[in-house]
């Protein structure tokens, strides 16, 4: 294949990867801070 073509496939590839993981972050990161709220709801109800 030409190799001016393969670059250009493998950059296009890791934008999608580092896309991809961003994404992924920013599931992670919103999971994370509804579990705490929750936690935070749940200590709310035991206390009162």
């Amino acid at each position: 294949m030409n190799p001016e073509i393969e670059f250009e496939l493998m950059k296009s590839q890791a934008s999608e990867l580092r896309r991809a993981a961003a994404h992924h972050r920013r599931v992670l990161e919103a999971e994370r801070g509804n579990k705490s709220e929750r936690r935070s709801f749940f200590g709310k109800r035991r206390s009162s």
